[in-house]
């Protein structure tokens, strides 16, 4: 039974995942009260679902880019579970990795570009190339403004996250350069990043409580 815990921005996601179906998923927008809704949603989670914490076996939970304290929230309840229950085993999952899982790859797109917002006119950017069936990273994560990503972009490249008004415009201005996905793809849910944290936990993936920080950009 593996917990999905992902407050790496204003979108807050949970899901719970079972050994072959997920059992329950929910993702809303939090105006800075991630500390006063987090733990009372997964409780309320675990209830419906008639799981006790005991019964967990993994924590996944989303490592950033993402906010400061946004991330200090997550991966402290995450740890603090983990290290309360001895067998719980958790794992660390970038935050642009989960909006790729929920991509597919429409024709002539080589290339997707994933992005959270990162505040004063900025965004976290992730590239991806695919690879086996899925998207694979092809550098390491980097902040820019829409401007200078867009400048990036080379040939036709799926963008999927946090798209806000102003890079919607910019980017729909450039047709053969970008193509946006659909809002209900470009939200990043938590049952994505269960099922990555499934395949990591699957693989022997498992990160120490100890070490585990969040990736910040700078």
């Amino acid at each position: 039974m593996i917990l999905a815990i992902d407050t790496a921005t204003r979108i807050v996601s949970l899901a719970l995942r079972g050994d072959n179906e997920l059992l329950a998923e929910e993702t809303w927008g939090s105006a800075q009260r991630h500390t006063v809704e987090l733990a009372p949603r997964i409780e309320a989670m675990l209830r419906r679902a008639k799981v006790a914490a005991a019964d967990l076996t993994a924590i996944g939970v989303s490592l950033g880019p993402g906010s400061f304290t946004g991330l200090r929230i997550g991966l402290s309840f995450a740890k603090g579970l983990a290290l309360a229950q001895p067998h719980i085993q958790l794992i660390g999952v970038p935050t642009l990795d989960i909006i790729a899982a929920a991509q597919g790859q429409p024709d002539g797109a080589a290339t997707l570009c994933a992005v959270v917002q990162a505040g004063r006119g900025r965004i976290s950017v992730g590239m991806y190339q695919r690879a086996g069936g899925a998207w694979q990273p092809a550098e390491p994560p980097f902040l820019a403004s829409w401007e200078n990503l867009i400048n990036r972009l080379n040939g036709l490249t799926l963008v999927a996250g946090e798209i806000d008004p102003a890079g919607r415009a910019a980017l729909l201005q450039q047709p053969d350069r970008a193509l946006i996905a659909d809002p209900a793809n470009s939200l990043r849910r938590a049952g994505y990043l269960a099922e990555i944290a499934h395949r990591r936990w699957q693989a022997g993936q498992i990160d120490d409580p100890a070490t585990l920080a969040p990736i910040y950009l700078h």
